[in-house]
């Protein structure tokens, strides 16, 4: 040991001092890593904690409280939760908002013009009253004439019969699922429309009204025809049939 001293001692002054500092900063480096152990053990998250088995059945290690505020707080089922029962009875139907504005609202249906309007030929019509049919998917009112509903019953002489279905099949029988000839505008599918109509060369609602089967409207132009068919007691003015 001596001799090594010695031999240190021996040495130049550069050499001694070049050993000096690399001791040092062996011992920096040491200290250094145990602080950052230190700092490592300190950030470790804290083990969970395990159970306990008593018997067969194990018993969950509870970690103390803290004192605080919330030490005797209620608390609540875990293994249940359901949203609170609802009277039926007490919920009320709200009416719709109206809407804010125009700007969303559906647009009306442009209405045809008299301008738009045409004969057309309206095939395989079946009158659901005297003076109404339909035909091609559409509904037509015979104009002029006020329709007698199937039902409606009519009363000769204190004698009751249903002049309605005799109306409404008088009606069927003189169209036999020939073509009306109507002047009607285009695509009316979605509304009814009172339109003259046709058969041949005979006019429809004359038809009907001379025949007792309909009825004429007041500022219509068959007056003459029902005062006719009601001095003849002709359709509902006369005898069952």
């Amino acid at each position: 040991m001596l001799e090594r001293c010695a031999g240190v001692m021996g040495m130049p002054g550069r050499i001694r001092w070049v050993i000096a500092v690399g001791g040092f900063e062996l011992v920096l480096g040491i200290v250094l890593i145990m602080q950052a152990g230190a700092l490592l053990a300190i950030d470790r998250p804290a083990p969970a904690p395990q159970m306990e088995r008593a018997g067969n059945h194990p018993t969950p290690v509870v970690a103390a409280v803290p004192d605080g505020p919330w030490r005797d707080a209620r608390r609540v089922a875990e293994s249940l939760v359901a949203p609170p029962p609802i009277d039926l009875s007490e919920i009320e139907r709200a009416e719709a908002r109206p809407p804010l504005g125009d700007l969303g609202l559906a647009v009306p249906p442009k209405r045809p013009r008299p301008g738009d309007w045409r004969e057309t030929l309206l095939f395989r019509p079946v009158a659901t009253s005297s003076a109404t049919f339909e035909s091609m998917g559409r509904k037509v009112i015979i104009s002029g004439v006020a329709s007698i509903e199937p039902e409606r019953t009519c009363s000769f002489q204190d004698v009751a019969w249903p002049c309605g279905q005799r109306a409404r099949d008088a009606f069927n029988s003189w169209l036999r699922g020939r073509a009306l000839k109507c002047f009607i505008p285009p695509d009316i599918e979605r509304f009814a429309i009172a339109a003259p109509c046709s058969l041949g060369k005979q006019d429809a609602g004359a038809w009907l009204v001379s025949n007792g089967w309909a009825m004429a409207l007041p500022t219509g132009i068959y007056g003459k025809a029902q005062a006719v068919a009601e001095e003849t007691q002709m359709g509902i003015f006369g005898p069952p049939q």
